[in-house]
């Protein structure tokens, strides 16, 4: 199978919990999720099932204290960090969830990254990367303040060299396109700018040329956009590459 960044006409529009149930087993298994964000996908693999149990890292600090006071999740157990140095035992893990996150890894640390990946799955588990592709209308309002074209391309280059290289096997690409809502500019505001993951430092006349493309796709239930998502499954052989 050829791995392609990006593909045109993505026909297939869902939630991404429907692509994850669609390539992975996840009851009984170790899941670990790196780069958690506010645990929404968190919180969704932890209960869309039976015995399943996460640990779920987030590098951003203030996240995590949120994601600490989070009290209804009894089989998830959140930790701050990033993907360069997982707090986790040599082969200890079924599958790695990266839920468009490799590319907000800095690109010197992708390779390190995919490599500590590899270390903590034992022979055969999967690693789950889902990635946004660089086209789209909401992208082209993010691009605006935050152009994410060449870390994007960096973490396709880093999942492409890992199987390239026979450290990973590539098992199934999928592309779908995953819905996204927003109330309304303040909501996008308030979620996307103001992002603690990120620093956005805006001129007061971005800032007013950014609400003005975001107005153009709101309606009277908001706005609504179509992200398009690349994913890449990938499994570590039983065998390490020669």
């Amino acid at each position: 199978m050829s791995m392609k960044l990006a593909r045109t006409p993505i026909d297939r529009t869902c939630a991404e919990i429907e692509v994850i149930h669609a390539l992975l087993s996840l009851d009984g298994k170790q899941i670990l999720e790196l780069g958690c964000g506010r645990a929404e996908l968190t919180r969704v693999i932890a209960t869309a099932g039976h015995d399943r149990h996460v640990v779920a890292l987030e590098v951003d600090e203030i996240q995590h204290v949120r994601n600490g006071a989070i009290t209804d999740l009894d089989n998830v157990v959140f930790k701050l960090g990033g993907a360069e140095d997982i707090p986790a035992a040599d082969g200890s893990i079924d599958v790695v969830c990266m839920f468009k996150s490799l590319h907000h890894v800095p690109p010197h640390l992708m390779a390190q990254s995919i490599e500590e990946i590899a270390r903590v799955l034992h022979a055969g588990g999967y690693a789950y990367f889902s990635e946004p592709i660089f086209a789209g209308d909401f992208n082209e309002i993010l691009r605006l303040f935050h152009d994410e074209q060449t870390v994007r391309d960096a973490a396709f280059r880093a999942v492409r060299h890992a199987v390239d290289s026979g450290k990973f096997r590539l098992v199934d690409e999928v592309f779908f396109n995953a819905p996204i809502h927003f109330e309304d500019f303040s909501d996008f505001d308030q979620q996307v700018i103001g992002a603690t993951h990120s620093d956005h430092q805006l001129s007061a006349e971005l800032y007013e040329q950014v609400r003005e493309r975001f107005n153009q796709h709101v309606n009277e239930d908001g706005a609504h956009f179509a992200i398009p998502i690349r994913v890449d499954l990938l499994q570590k052989p039983n065998k390490p590459p020669c």
